[in-house]
């Protein structure tokens, strides 16, 4: 299937990456016919999904199934009204149910669009009402139906919806009914262009109202490197990527790339993530390969893990924040495996990445993807020089990548901003070694600008982060007189030190961050909360606090 896409699947170095790469775009590509179908009929015994969960329950589900499964779902949502452009919200989880719906909703030509479950009836309202949304498919439990219910009579686009249960709440379709009970699919004449839009995702800013990041139905080719060139993945791997449905790393590790590369996905649906249980689950399911964020090999590795047989994992893979050394070390000298640090957005794919041919350095997030154009602006529009910081941008003049947006949904105006003169501007700072390694330093609103120093929350969130007082840490900027701006640190201490919190630790946190990292960068002002102001996706809202640091 890979080599449908990519004619030269092997490469030795980045410079036969860059040279070699080159990914075939069919017309009218549908990721349901074109890849699950597809190789549904040439293997249908293949491997496709290992579903599980904390219940004990399992099952293993090849291409034939999930075809069966997708044309029957399919089929159902073509009886409830649903066709080509029609607005669909997912609110699944974990569930099973959320690789038959979208799948179907592709072969439909429909739009996906995944939520997560911590959606309020306010959250709703304002998706249904910004999207037009005609339905939502959930899992039938009172903490998500009730919100949806109370949503109801202000969200007039609605027309549908539809429970997988275990509860059919009253004004509900049952999913497994109506799948169950399903005539035959037949594919519709007229399904999508390659331009349509097919998968759209509420970015949750640190600032205002989520935006609508809209991508066409060439989105999951893009996933091609993610998968086969970050991942590693080959046709005997079993991957695990931690993330909820809800969020856009689902697709990133759950989805697209992983079955283009012929893998085989596992899936634990859970409700409370439990370091043991994950490493149970990598020993008994024999998983190859992992992708999670930092913190959850923070976790793995204060676990016991000589209790665990894990000779099964082949690679790991890590994104969502800077790795600690020490992370990297440790998990190193207990597993004999590198973690290989990446880069993307919800607006794209994988940008930036630490691929099996290159050298790892812990907390850099790798080189560009040759699929995409990348440099490093300065403020006043230069190339960034090496050591020098610059925003992340990607250079769209001579083609618009696969991966990359459509487009702010309904929202030119926010896209002219972020998209123009055939640039896109990530919004993220960093800066470029001599080896062409990137290094994150932060968003460009929250880069602190100290007696002529360009400071980074992130650098010295992650020098805080090592010392045991700090369980989460936010860094802003704060006004001062002679120096513009001074490091501000406002932290939420462990159990252990909230007692001693006072003029004593502030010295020892502060002395901490100037062994660490460059002593200019140590917060002059750190101020201990109970908890940090977050978006619903868990993102530190930043601008919040400074806004009540200027009252």
């Amino acid at each position: 299937m890979l080599e449908r896409f990519v004619p030269k699947t092997q490469f030795t170095s980045q410079e036969d990456f860059i040279k070699t790469l080159q990914i075939n775009v069919p017309e009218n590509f549908n990721f349901g016919y074109d890849v699950v179908d597809a190789w549904a009929a040439e293997q249908p015994d293949k491997k496709a999904i290992l579903w599980t969960n904390d219940q004990g329950a399992s099952h293993q589900y090849t291409y034939a199934e999930l075809k069966e499964k997708t044309d029957r779902t399919a089929s159902y949502f073509q009886s409830l009204g649903i066709g080509k452009g029609d607005m669909v919200m997912l609110i699944l989880k974990r569930r099973i149910e959320f690789w038959f719906s979208t799948i179907a909703l592709h072969k439909l030509g429909a739009v996906v669009i995944p939520a997560t479950h911590l959606l309020t009836k306010k959250d709703i309202v304002y998706r249904c009402n910004a999207a037009t949304i005609k339905m939502i498919v959930c899992a039938g439990e009172e903490v998500i139906t009730k919100h949806i219910i109370d949503a109801l009579p202000d969200s007039p686009s609605l027309e549908k919806l539809v429970s997988i249960g275990p509860d059919v709440p009253e004004g509900f379709e049952d999913f497994q009914q109506g799948i169950a009970q399903a005539v035959p699919f037949e594919r519709p004449a007229v399904v999508n262009s390659n331009s349509d839009i097919s998968l759209m995702y509420f970015t949750s800013g640190t600032t205002g109202e989520p935006k609508m990041v809209a991508h066409d139905f060439t989105y999951p080719l893009g996933h091609i490197v993610t998968a086969s060139f970050w991942h590693n993945l080959h046709e005997n791997s079993l991957h695990l990527t931690i993330a909820d449905t809800g969020w856009g790393k689902a697709v990133w590790g759950k989805l697209y790339g992983q079955m283009i590369a012929g893998a085989n996905i596992f899936v634990y649906d859970h409700e409370k993530f439990t370091p043991a249980d994950i490493l149970q689950k990598i020993q008994d399911c024999k998983i190859t390969s992992l992708c999670a964020p930092p913190t959850i090999y923070r976790f793995l590795i204060k676990e016991d893990i000589t209790k665990y047989d894990l000779s099964s994992l082949e690679y790991c893979t890590t994104a969502g924040e800077a790795l600690n050394h020490s992370v990297y070390e440790t998990f190193k000298n207990i597993t004999g495996i590198r973690l290989m640090e990446g880069f993307g957005q919800t607006e794209t794919t994988l940008t930036l990445g630490t691929f099996p041919w290159m050298e790892p350095k812990p907390g850099s997030m790798g080189v560009p993807n040759p699929q995409y154009d990348i440099d490093l602006l300065t403020p006043d529009g230069r190339s960034a020089e090496d050591g020098e910081q610059g925003q992340i941008v990607i250079r769209t003049d001579k083609c618009k990548p696969l991966g990359l947006f459509t487009e702010y949904y309904r929202a030119q105006e926010l896209t002219d901003d972020a998209w123009h003169d055939n640039i896109y501007y990530t919004g993220d700072v960093a800066w470029r070694d001599e080896d062409g390694y990137f290094w994150f330093v932060g968003r460009a609103d929250d880069v602190i600008k100290s007696s002529g120093y360009r400071i980074g929350p992130f650098e010295v969130e992650s020098a805080l982060m090592t010392h045991p007082a700090v369980v989460e840490c936010a860094i802003t900027g704060v006004p001062d007189e002679i120096r513009g701006q001074v490091v501000k640190a406002t932290i939420v201490l462990s159990k252990d030190y909230k007692a001693r919190a006072g003029e004593e630790l502030i010295k020892e946190l502060q002395n901490h961050v100037k062994r660490v990292t460059a002593p200019y960068k140590y917060p002059r002002v750190i101020e201990f909360v109970d908890e940090l102001p977050k978006t619903i996706s868990g993102k530190i809202r930043r601008v919040e606090i400074r806004k009540n640091d200027s009252k």
